[in-house]
């Protein structure tokens, strides 16, 4: 089957090892320092590691920060802008760089990936890891250096969105990008671009004009943040919030006539100049490290909309009238004060209405996703090329006697005997395996017996029995700095969010409990316990 040469383009952009794409800065925003420490080093030796010819210059430079923010945390606005300041500190004491005078001169580009939370609806996956959410692997493999010495290893959520977004730093040059990190996605619209507007928001603009109601109530738009665009020559854009046709032209009205409408991402990049006029307004919050803002309803929002309309989205979330009236006259009279030198304010950057999505934020999302690696169809094609899968069987000793179906992928494991099918292994490590619909990554033991829906993950084992669960069945193991391991078990058909509370079956305790164990653990350390752990089991199983 043949794939759109738009999508294939894209995916050339993000894989092509001579022409690699990567923001110059990689700036990481995270739970706590340890988690800091680790994306500091695994992305230098990994997605973001220097190549030949990078010698020289200290570019790509990978950056992590903390939001030691008080209670509640400070919002992915306030936490965008904390993170910057401290990535500003950090690079200036750390490298002797003065990140701000080089972004302002355009020399270079900063992506900024928002990882903290919980990850309640990836449960129990994120506790494996030890509350370090992007840091959940997916059952493909990527070369590392390190030591000097390549070594292949799981990828993680993370650096796989690392790896997809790169393809727009060359357009960014003077501007931070912010992006999420569980969701990728193969743009179908042209993602090299000169930006024309001090901050412009991801979408997927639908057709060619402003949809009717007919149209609007169709394709459920209601549900979404919703960007509209101008059809004038500036291409002026505006967001509403989860409103119907009629409450969203009413609101729009400030844009003229509208061209084009989409659902938003929520992934934006900002001017230097921008950053720094939100950096001066929110300086207050920032040095008191108090306040909670996020971006769509307390930036985007009052800069594009009318005071009447923005108090009348507001009042749907529960503010109080007086008080959103308050912050539009705040963000309108930053707004009066910032020179736009020749651009707009706010714009939009299409990915295109048939861009291929892949999201990991939710357990069932993440089992079909990777799963998906087994189809046929042109997202799976452009799945496989995007993780560079050549082969179904890669840096593998899969022995004669296991037999293995056509469709599975073994990557970086070794298994001695048994059957496989439809499943995808990575890291795995056994004698006798037997799998029917499964995904296993990072497991180490005697045997391992898994059906439909199972997911397996940072499982050792060193019993004679081995891992043995039943069609559905969730099962990860979290081990802590000093070796010891607890076993955490769901169901496919469960949401950690709603369950987060409560005692699954099999648990001792509940996911929230678990992370609260969790935290500030040594994620570096641990890491290095369980690989120890691992060579141990392994060597006596005489497992080869």
């Amino acid at each position: 089957m043949s794939v759109s040469p738009v999508l294939a383009e894209a995916v050339r952009a993000m894989t092509d090892p001579d022409h690699r794409c990567l923001f110059d800065v990689t700036l990481i925003c995270t739970s706590d320092d340890n988690q800091a420490e680790y994306w500091m080093k695994r992305l230098s030796e990994g997605v973001c590691r220097k190549v030949s010819g990078d010698e020289s210059s200290i570019y790509p430079l990978v950056l992590a920060v903390s939001e030691d923010w008080s209670k509640g945390g400070a919002g992915n606005g306030l936490g965008t802008l904390y993170a910057f300041k401290k990535a500003c500190a950090k690079a200036k004491k750390d490298h002797g760089i003065d990140l701000d005078k080089q972004l302002t001169e355009e020399k270079i580009s900063i992506g900024l990936f928002h990882t903290a939370g919980k990850g309640t609806r990836l449960a129990p996956l994120p506790a494996s890891e030890n509350n370090n959410k992007p840091g959940v692997k997916l059952p493909v493999c990527q070369e590392m250096r390190v030591g000097g010495q390549s070594v292949f290893s799981p990828i993680t959520v993370l650096e796989a969105v690392v790896k997809q977004t790169g393809v727009y730093a060359p357009s960014r040059k003077g501007r931070m990008s912010v992006f999420w990190g569980d969701q990728i996605f193969i743009p179908s619209a042209p993602f090299k671009y000169t930006p024309t507007h001090h901050a412009d928001i991801m979408c997927t603009l639908l057709g060619e004009s402003a949809p009717t109601a007919e149209e609007w109530a169709e394709k459920g738009l209601e549900k979404y943040g919703v960007i509209a665009v101008s059809k004038d020559e500036g291409k002026n854009a505006a967001q509403v919030e989860k409103v119907d046709h009629a409450t969203a032209t009413k609101m729009l009205k400030v844009l003229g006539d509208i061209g084009q409408v989409g659902p938003s991402l929520g992934s934006f990049s900002v001017s230097a100049a921008l950053l720094n006029a939100l950096c001066n307004e929110y300086s207050a919050e920032l040095s008191a490290k108090k306040g909670k803002f996020d971006t769509d309803p307390h930036f985007w929002m009052p800069l594009t909309l009318p005071e009447e309309d923005y108090v009348s989205l507001m009042s749907q979330k529960g503010v109080a009238a007086d008080e959103s009236k308050a912050h539009h006259e705040r963000m309108s009279k930053m707004k009066l004060g910032f020179s736009l030198n020749g651009m707009g304010l706010f714009g939009a950057v299409d990915v295109g209405d048939k861009a291929c999505w892949w999201d990991y934020g939710l357990l069932k999302l993440y089992s079909a996703n990777n799963l998906k690696f087994m189809d046929d169809d042109e997202s799976a094609i452009l799945l496989r090329k995007f993780f560079n899968v050549t082969s179904n069987q890669m840096n593998s000793t899969v022995s004669p006697d296991v037999k293995v179906d056509q469709k599975s992928c073994v990557f970086s494991s070794t298994v001695t005997s048994g059957s496989i099918s439809n499943s995808m292994l990575a890291g795995v490590e056994a004698l006798d395996i037997q799998l029917d619909g499964a995904i296993v990554i990072n497991c180490t033991a005697k045997k391992i017996v898994a059906g439909k829906n199972c997911i397996l993950y940072n499982i050792v084992d060193d019993s004679e029995e081995g891992i043995i669960v039943k069609d559905g069945d969730i099962v990860v193991s979290v081990t802590d700095e000093s070796g010891k391991s607890t076993e955490l078990r769901s169901r496919i058909d469960l949401c950690g969010g709603k369950s987060w509370k409560t005692v699954v079956e099999g648990n001792k305790m509940t996911f929230e409990q678990m992370f609260a164990e969790n935290t500030d653990a040594d994620v570096i350390k641990i890491e290095a316990v369980r690989k120890k752990l691992c060579r141990q089991v392994s060597s006596g199983f005489g497992i080869k």
